[in-house]
């Protein structure tokens, strides 16, 4: 064998062992790019791409070229790295131009953002900066916190402050349609971009990643490209990450997540279910989905509500009647999108049809928006059911008796009555229910509220029976 092609044939048999063991992507996108250069005193000089190649190839396959090497070469075998010339590299294609890559491959460069940014950048880049694609209107500051969603809020705040670099790494958020993910998750990365202006944020979608990683393979034949830009972030924020689907598309997000977490980047996810309940994923991507904190958002209960209607009128410069807010906050209970939109339904309509009060408005207007609860509820059948929930009589519910058991039963009655049934007044209630007054019946629904909040097992029984009472309302 000629000494001055032994590089060659080293690197070769090195190559027939790789391919045995990474996936066929792997070995077509990050080895056969690489080319021998020399050898020498055992160690093997190859030459690679850019800057992020070599990087790349360090985090993710350093223990399959040190046991490779150590087969072809022996157990002092080196690997030692050269960078291939700008020059020597064809321009790339981008976006449907042709674009020179930088003759310094470590310059921070600032990119044209469109509304739909590329997601692909040029390999070698030090830093980059892109627009995080971040709604403004999703802050801390227009989020209402509540039980529904304490633990995330106070975990996201925690992020803010040290991204990277708490427990909650990565932050799995998970509940169902309209509980306040998205705005969430886009809170931490505004935060985090006000208190770090040089961190690199991105937010986008499971299906915008799964889109661009099928054009980076399919179209463009740039996976190189695709996976340098995500590694180069601090913060990755993926929404609705249950639709990033296919194996390809999961591999590769799965080199990301790790790249990304092992150098002490941020990650944030959102889904519709919890990590145990994701179909079609692969068990090493859900492991790691269960590596720092999920936490569950609920829907709201009413005092959360009534805060969500009042802060959401005052940015919309609006002075509504605090019945009313009363009114959409018993009415709406399922989430906040839905509530959000029966607000704004209800000021579009305030403005046309003055002739009506904003009661009757209100009322016409959910009774489309959740016309699917509609339920012939009323007080008598409530109480049925708060005394099969609590297996007492009618008369004890409606006695005087101060048993605990009792209090509490006659108190979810009351605080029901006056969330499920539309245009209730307290004094009605009270009424039926033992000859209360409306500051009894007032007292009894500010006391369920607060132990709703405080008291799991409480919260519980309310919401028994209230699925009991409105089953599409669980």
């Amino acid at each position: 064998m000629n000494s001055s092609e032994r590089h060659i044939t080293i690197w070769d048999n090195c190559l027939q062992i790789i391919e045995q063991i990474v996936e066929p992507q792997q070995f077509k996108t990050w080895f056969r790019p690489i080319r021998p250069v020399s050898f020498e005193d055992s160690k093997l000089t190859v030459e690679v791409p850019t800057i992020f190649f070599q990087e790349y190839l360090e985090s993710a396959f350093l223990d399959v070229l040190r046991m490779t090497l150590r087969r072809v070469i022996g157990e002092d075998a080196r690997l030692g790295y050269k960078v291939r010339p700008v020059q020597n590299q064809p321009a790339m294609k981008l976006a449907g131009q042709r674009v020179a890559v930088p003759v310094n491959p470590q310059v921070t460069i600032s990119t044209q953002v469109s509304a739909n940014p590329s997601p692909f950048i040029y390999p070698g880049l030090h830093k980059v900066q892109i627009d995080p694609r971040l709604n403004p209107a999703y802050c801390f500051a227009n989020l209402v916190q509540g039980e529904c969603n304490k633990m995330g809020v106070t975990a996201g705040e925690n992020i803010a402050d040290a991204p990277g670099k708490t427990v909650f790494n990565p932050l799995f958020i998970f509940g169902g349609p309209g509980l306040g993910k998205t705005h969430l998750a886009q809170a931490i990365g505004i935060a985090i971009k006000e208190k770090f202006p040089e961190q690199v944020v991105l937010y986008v979608t499971g299906n915008e990643f799964k889109t661009t990683y099928m054009h980076a393979v399919s179209v463009l034949n740039k996976l190189t490209d695709f996976m340098a830009y995500y590694m180069k972030l601090d913060v990755l924020i993926v929404d609705d990450i249950q639709d990033l689907m296919g194996p390809g598309c999961q591999n590769a997000f799965f080199n990301i997540f790790n790249y990304l977490h092992q150098t002490g980047k941020q990650l944030i996810f959102t889904s519709d279910r919890p990590p145990v309940e994701l179909q079609n994923f692969e068990e090493r991507l859900l492991s790691r989905f269960k590596w720092g904190l999920s936490v569950q958002l609920t829907q709201p209960d009413y005092k959360t509500r009534q805060r969500m209607l009042r802060s959401r009128a005052e940015r919309e410069g609006v002075d509504l009647p605090a019945d009313v807010l009363d009114f959409l906050a018993s009415r709406v209970r399922s989430n906040f999108r839905e509530l959000e939109g029966a607000l704004i339904s209800l000021i579009a309509h305030a403005s046309v049809e003055r002739d009506k009060s904003m009661l009757e408005l209100a009322g016409s207007i959910t009774e489309n928006l959740v016309g699917e609860e509609k339920v012939d509820l009323n007080i008598d059948k409530i109480q049925k059911s708060v005394c099969e929930y609590f297996n007492i009589s009618r008369e004890e519910l409606l006695s005087k008796s101060r048993k605990r058991q009792i209090v509490q039963a006659r108190q979810i009655a009351m605080f029901l009555s006056r969330n499920l049934i539309s245009n209730c007044s307290l004094a009605t209630i009270g009424q039926e229910i033992g000859g209360k007054d409306h500051a009894t019946v007032l007292h009894a629904c500010t006391t369920v509220s607060d132990l709703m909040a405080t008291d799991r097992v409480f919260k519980k029984y309310v919401t028994d029976i209230e699925t009991m009472l409105v089953p599409s309302s669980s």
